[in-house]
């Protein structure tokens, strides 16, 4: 992906450096509405004006409005203002971008602020002591990739277990630790006659200071507390000079994390033409440390007076020069991007814990307190890939050039808006201290250890604990959604590149994340694993959790807590509902879906009846043309962004997702020929006998709708609702299995479709299936127009056909039950599932007899009858 161009920020980015004045650009147009207290200032001032004469002009024009006497004397509020306490930043440019968003900055000792920003790090205690409506620009923790020898170390641990992941480091040695192993290394060198430079950077030094480098190893010294690296002799050269890339880097949070990198940065170029490095010039550090804190003593130091002059330039600059010279710069951005995620991901651990240390019992669907601004430096060698340098924690916003002022200004502002203070958060925070206050002052006295509690209670207990955990985490998705939302809204010359937007990346992201945990906290890797899947892979959606919410209470409603022994006062339940078998296995692959109650047949298709069906019914039961375009919006395998990209072991990801995409909806075809194929089966009836049976019934609808509602909605519970379900489900589970060849049906997305539309069809009670009797039976539609995954064409008529499978079901079950309850029992099997004399059949196929069963009729054997008469057609068949 392609950096965007930076654009001015005020009229002072738009100024030569010459007429640069650091308080010469407030002007009215700058200042928020709320600060121009009356609308009565003369015309001759909307010029410049300072603040303490607008206010004194508006409080002049009060006092001679209360003087003139008005009706009714109203006292005017003082506006709450943003507060931000800078008393810990030297930086101007801070303090201008504070100003220019319409915060007031406050005095040295006000720790209240909504803002607090410190240039150097602050304690662990007043990160604790910090308000939820508060943020600080550091997190705790951060220290553990910030510094030389802990990066070092963290990123080493992790690429022992992903070599091919983490090797965006030159090869690096811990002193004194790692002396032996790096004289060892110097040795094997010298036998195959090579020679290496190394780099020796002092564990925690900053602005170049203590930087040496060496040609024979055996002279570093072994005591120093240093890291040694491999230096970097074949680096990319611009205009002749070496130079490394800053790049800035905002961690808006650490739970859940959130990544976003800025679009522009610096490249800091040295002030001698570079040489590699040999005996004579090894010392010369001019030429071979791009630090801005050592060049600018140079006297060949040239100040930057655009984006392409200078000895400082724009991002933006080297990324027309790599395209003229035919570089490929989508690839080497997508490489610094995945770098960066990665290093964060190996400290997320530390900073994770450390943040919760500090922070204990806040919600993770809560706004961080924190957030940070880091500095990545990279390297560049002659093949366009980049190297981690190092990482600051506090990067300089010094603006002693235009440039300086152009982009840190943009950084600044950028990062204010994204972390969307509000005033009205802290009143929010007052009410929540509040409500926990009387939470705890009311609390009840504290439970048992539940060896007292009755079967119902641990029951009701367990269901309303499921009830508390889906609506915490339906407020989290809710949050995630509107922080997200916000997000995109406001992103400025940032882009986010964590979370991913790329499915299969974040998969791959979440992967080391879990890996990064087990690694540096084995003892929270199981409870750590499951809310990284849960917080950064969530495969549900919002309708999808107030469906599992909605169940909960209906079970609740409908007597499903009840022990099995004591059944609750409810409508009788059905026991002549033919319930779905056990699978049985088949040698032929066609015939695997042969045993449950839904068939296939091998030559001949269902008739249909056109005429007396409705049109939409027809079209559920239309296969799409082979020809029709697929609209899909949003894919979850799909790649978002045009540009091509390349991942390391040199495979298209554009190829592998259209590979995959086209796979998907290959299968997706194969598995809609499946449900049209498929047909529900009558027991004790052929496959023609079942058809017809459910063409007469929809001929005379209008005659079984009353019927058949009350015994939907009415003579069934939950349970028995939901069986009646179950047998299109688990029929579709099966075709699943062996069409995507899958074990791990749940994860399939097309399947999380059909979840859904089941869960639909369950929805109130029942209601949602039978809606889909009326002329407009398409209301189960709307869970998709809501939803922010898009289906294609494909998937929608293999929902629509599930749909008529789940009405065809409800009618054979209604059909079967109304036989069943209407039939007298006689002695064999074969008796039973002949028509009885006594009763008479219209030309419509339904039973006009209402006599009840005869006493000795035993209700409670309809399933073994059913079982054995399946049992024997199966065994017929093969």
């Amino acid at each position: 992906m392609t950096l965007r161009q930076s654009t001015s920020l005020s009229s002072l980015s738009s100024l030569s450096r010459d007429n640069y004045s650091p308080n010469s650009h407030y002007t009215r147009n700058n200042l928020l509405p709320g600060q121009w207290k009356s609308r009565s200032i003369d015309r001759n001032m909307e010029g410049d004006l300072p603040e303490d004469n607008i206010q004194r002009h508006s409080s002049q024009s009060n006092k001679n409005k209360s003087e003139r006497g008005s009706g009714n004397k109203k006292k005017t509020k003082k506006k709450h203002l943003i507060t931000a306490n800078l008393s810990g930043t030297r930086y101007e440019v801070v303090r201008q971008m504070v100003e220019k968003l319409g915060y007031s900055v406050s005095k040295e000792d006000d720790w209240g602020a909504y803002l607090i920003w410190n240039d150097s790090f602050v304690s662990f205690d007043r990160i604790s002591d910090l308000k939820s409506y508060q943020r600080m620009n550091h997190f705790p923790g951060m220290g553990e990739i910030t510094r030389k020898d802990s990066l070092a170390r963290n990123i080493l641990r992790l690429q022992k277990v992903f070599p091919n992941e983490y090797d965006f480091i030159p090869k690096t040695w811990i002193l004194p630790s790692d002396y032996n192993l790096l004289l060892g290394h110097a040795r094997e060198l010298k036998s195959k006659k090579k020679q290496r430079t190394f780099i020796v950077k002092p564990s925690n030094g900053a602005q170049g200071h203590g930087i040496s480098l060496y040609r024979n190893a055996e002279k570093i010294m072994q005591s120093e507390h240093t890291i040694v690296q491999e230096y970097i002799d074949k680096p990319l050269l611009l205009d002749g000079f070496k130079f490394d890339l800053r790049v800035y880097v905002l961690v808006t949070s650490c739970d859940p994390l959130r990544i976003f990198l800025l679009n522009d940065g610096l490249v800091r170029l040295c002030t001698e033409r570079y040489i590699p490095p040999n005996d004579s010039n090894v010392g010369r550090l001019y030429m071979h440390l791009t630090n801005y804190s050592i060049n600018k003593h140079s006297e060949t130091y040239e100040k930057s007076m655009g984006v392409d002059t200078g000895s400082k330039r724009s991002i933006q600059y080297l990324n027309e020069y790599l395209r003229r010279n035919h570089h490929d710069v989508n690839k080497l951005w997508t490489d610094i991007s995945e770098m960066i995620v990665k290093t964060m991901i190996a400290a997320e651990p530390h900073v994770l814990h450390a943040y919760r240390m500090c922070r204990p019992g806040q919600s993770t669907a809560g706004d961080s307190v924190c957030f940070e601004i880091l500095g990545f430096d990279f390297m560049v060698d002659r093949k366009c890939r980049p190297w981690l340098i190092e990482i600051n924690r506090s990067p300089s916003f010094g603006t002693d050039e235009k440039i300086d002022y152009d982009i840190k200004s943009a950084l600044v502002e950028d990062t204010l808006k994204l972390l969307n203070i509000k005033i009205s958060d802290k009143r929010r925070n007052l009410a929540n201290q509040k409500a926990e206050a009387q939470k705890r002052l009311f609390r009840t006295t504290k439970k048992g250890d539940g060896s007292d509690m009755t079967e119902l209670q641990r029951k009701q207990q367990n269901i309303a604990k499921k009830k508390e955990e889906l609506k915490e985490q339906l407020n989290k998705v809710r949050k995630a959604t509107t922080r997200e939302d916000y997000e995109n809204r406001n992103l400025g010359r940032f882009r986010r590149i964590f979370p991913s937007d790329d499915r299969l990346r974040q998969e791959r992201y979440c992967n080391l994340m879990t890996t990064a945990f087990a690694t540096m906290l084995s003892g929270r890797n199981n409870n750590m694993q499951k809310e990284i899947e849960r917080t950064y892979n969530n495969r549900l959606r919002e309708e999808d959790i107030l469906d599992q919410i909605e169940q909960c209470e209906a079970d609740e409603k409908d007597g499903r807590l009840f022990p099995s022994h004591r059944p609750p006062r409810a409508p009788k339940p059905l026991t002549s509902m033919p319930e779905n078998l056990p699978t049985v296995s088949n040698d032929d692959e066609d015939d695997s879906d042969d045993d449950s109650i839904i068939k296939r047949p091998h030559s001949r298709s269902r008739p249909q009846s056109s005429h007396h069906r409705s049109n939409s019914e027809k079209t559920q039961n239309q296969r799409p043309g082979s020809n029709t375009s697929l609209q899909r919006s949003r894919s979850l395998t799909r790649v978002v962004g045009n540009n091509k990209t390349t991942s390391r072991n040199g495979l298209d990801e554009n190829v592998l997702s259209n590979i995959v995409r086209d796979k998907e909806d290959e299968l997706t075809r194969k598995t809609l020929t499946a449900l049209n194929e498929m047909r529900i089966k009558f027991p004790g009836k052929s496959d023609s006998e079942a058809d017809n049976l459910l063409d007469r019934l929809h001929e005379n609808m209008k005659f079984h709708k009353p019927r058949i509602a009350n015994y939907w909605l009415v003579k069934l519970d939950s349970i028995k609702r939901r069986k009646v379900i179950d047998i299109v489900r688990s029929n579709v589970r099966a075709v699943l299995q062996r069409i995507w060849k899958c074990s791990d049906i749940d994860s399939l997305r097309i399947y999380r479709i059909f979840s859904r539309v089941f869960n639909r069809l369950l929805w109130s009670h029942g209601q949602g299936l039978w809606n889909c009797f009326a002329s407009i039976g398409n209301t189960w539609e709307t869970i998709f127009s809501k939803s922010s995954d898009s289906i294609n064409e494909y998937e929608l008529y293999c929902c629509r056909r599930i749909v008529q499978l789940c009405k065809d079901c409800l009618l054979i079950v209604y059909q079967f039950a109304t036989e069943a309850k209407s039939a007298p029992q006689s002695n064999s099997d074969t008796e039973q599932d002949s028509q009885p004399p006594n009763l008479q059949r219209n030309g419509y196929g339904y039973v006009t007899s209402r006599d009840k069963p005869p006493a000795s009729w035993n209700p409670q054997t309809f399933s073994q009858r059913y079982s054995k008469l399946y049992q024997n057609k199966v065994e017929g068949m093969t």
